[in-house]
């Protein structure tokens, strides 16, 4: 794809978005709900929701647990867009589609985006039902959204992932869990292709690597939003102990149900972090002080 047709691409998905919203509606967050999260979206206020399958470029999504929606609402008085549902690059889809949406939300006003997902625990201090602050992550994809052609109007050539997740979003978020009782843990997410759940032996590869966590989406999704200038915030729910960690073997229904369960928690950390974002003003992006 080249530059330019990814910029028409972006402006042809955002005005037939905006025709569905709410005339003002001015999205500032955007949201990515993983695998068993989307009933987040189910409880904003003023809720509109268009299916992917209705908005130019997005795929429609074939996973359980991702109802292939794009979301608008509030939420501690934030106007946000949230993807219920997310793309895949085991789908079929290249990475180019795979962001697509993500994209859409950021040049449809979103200029912080928080991306959540279901990962396996890999450090041994993790347990399922935790929920984990993304600091840094592993791209164990074998590609990259941003391989072709670059559009300057969208981002640059080569963008800096040095902080990819945000440190000031995330002490925003640590403020928000303790004011809640929760313990936030950090750790670095592993990004693999899948749909196949790692075996043991690549689950102590990856943990020698330095991986916290392992999912196979999310990493595509931060590089382009970090590509457009949003600033990012990565919020991971362990729903179950990676391959060899435990006795269970590995399954979606588990990871559904984990997702079901840690439900409240999950919802009122980011009720607590969109109230955070609406009651001080922005930061610089990547600002670190």
């Amino acid at each position: 794809m080249s530059g330019a047709a990814l910029s028409e691409r972006l402006a042809a998905a955002v005005a037939a978005l905006g025709a569905r919203l709410p005339a003002g509606s001015a999205p500032t967050v955007g949201l990515v709900l993983g695998s068993g999260l989307g009933a987040f979206a189910d409880g904003l206020d003023g809720r509109v929701a268009v299916p992917f399958g209705d908005l130019p470029g997005f795929a429609v999504s074939t996973v359980p647990g991702h109802a292939g929606q794009v979301v608008f609402g509030r939420a501690a008085g934030v106007p946000l867009l949230a993807l219920s549902g997310r793309l895949h690059h085991y789908e079929g889809h290249d990475l180019a589609t795979v962001v697509h949406p993500v994209r859409t939300l950021i040049a449809a006003g979103c200029t912080t985006l928080i991306v959540t997902n279901a990962a396996g625990g890999i450090a041994p201090d993790l347990s399922p039902g935790q929920l984990v602050l993304i600091a840094d992550h592993l791209n164990l994809l074998g590609d990259s959204p941003l391989r072709g052609a670059n559009d300057p109007r969208v981002g640059p050539r080569f963008p800096d992932l040095t902080l990819a997740y945000d440190p000031a979003l995330r002490r925003l978020a640590q403020a928000a869990a303790l004011e809640l009782g929760l313990t936030l843990r950090e750790g670095v997410y592993a990004g693999l292709g899948g749909p196949a759940y790692e075996t043991p032996a690549e689950v102590r590869m990856l943990r020698g690597l330095g991986a916290d966590l392992v999912g196979m989406s999310t990493v595509a999704e931060v590089i382009a939003a970090r590509h457009m200038g949003a600033r990012v915030l990565g919020v991971s729910l362990v729903t179950n102990l990676a391959a060899g960690l435990s006795p269970s073997l590995l399954s979606h229904d588990e990871v559904t149900a984990a997702a079901a369960a840690a439900r409240a928690t999950f919802s009122a950390l980011l009720h607590g972090v969109l109230g955070r974002l609406a009651a001080a003003p922005a930061a610089d992006p990547g600002d670190d002080r």
